[in-house]
């Protein structure tokens, strides 16, 4: 059925695509459009999502972050640099876990004091080299696979501090459900970096958008600012941009 094409030409190109998008392409109805993204995920063509379609399995699951450092090396690189840049004297910001975050600390270079909130061991190890960074490591329940810390212990210690900024790495990017993680604790003490910080920054590679996973962190309307690369689906940018939301694209 030329329809069928249709669907996965544009999820070829644009890697998600959402069922009100092909309404309004094909000129047909949801029902239409949902019985057409099934018959093609029983083929094995495609993943449906909640209120669309991927290219790639949009589930993701947990796995350690020595893993994931050895994926997107590149992109991961260019969006911590350009999230450095946002950095500025004097700053208190949050850091949480990720790869994503631990390239963003390595590129941090104080121009002055700066104060770190970090459930990261990584990003507090990293920035500890700095005699000008004040490190407050949050302490708790220690998460094996992301060598960072979770729990009421973390989220206690952030009832006493107000930051500029959160940097934050997630695991899955939905326009329609938001941002997500693979531990439903890690999603909580985020959403409570979230309320400690006046701006939410999410660095996030291109391959997470599309995705999602266990917890949910927060939706996507309550981020700020988003930092990933260039093999982000232009049609992505245009939605998030008509979101609201800041997007860099590096």
């Amino acid at each position: 059925m030329k329809r069928h094409q249709i669907i996965l030409e544009i999820l070829q190109k644009d890697k998600y695509v959402s069922v009100s998008d092909l309404c309004e392409r094909l000129k047909v109805s949801a029902v239409t459009i949902r019985k057409d993204l099934k018959l093609l995920e029983d083929k094995g063509l495609l993943f449906r999502t909640h209120g669309g379609a991927s290219l790639e399995n949009p589930y993701i699951t947990d796995r350690p972050v020595n893993e994931k450092e050895k994926v997107y090396v590149e992109e991961k690189l260019g969006i911590a640099q350009a999230a450095a840049r946002l950095v500025r004297e004097n700053d208190s910001i949050i850091i949480a876990s990720g790869t994503t975050v631990q390239a963003f600390a390595r590129s941090i270079q104080p121009a002055g004091r700066l104060n770190v909130i970090t459930s990261s061991l990584n990003v507090a190890l990293q920035l500890i080299e700095h005699q000008n960074t004040e490190v407050i490591q949050l302490g708790g329940h220690v998460r094996h696979t992301s060598s960072s810390t979770i729990g009421n212990y973390a989220k206690a210690i952030l009832e006493d501090i107000s930051c500029t900024k959160l940097f934050m790495g997630v695991d899955g990017i939905d326009l329609e459900y938001g941002c997500t993680t693979t531990s439903l604790e890690e999603a909580m003490l985020n959403k409570k970096m979230m309320e400690t910080a006046q701006k939410s920054y999410v660095l996030a590679d291109s391959s997470k958008f599309g995705k999602k996973s266990f917890g949910k962190i927060c939706a996507i309307e309550d981020i700020h600012h988003i930092i990933t690369d260039k093999g982000i689906s232009p049609a992505i940018v245009k939605k998030v941009k008509e979101m609201g939301i800041k997007i860099t694209v590096v």
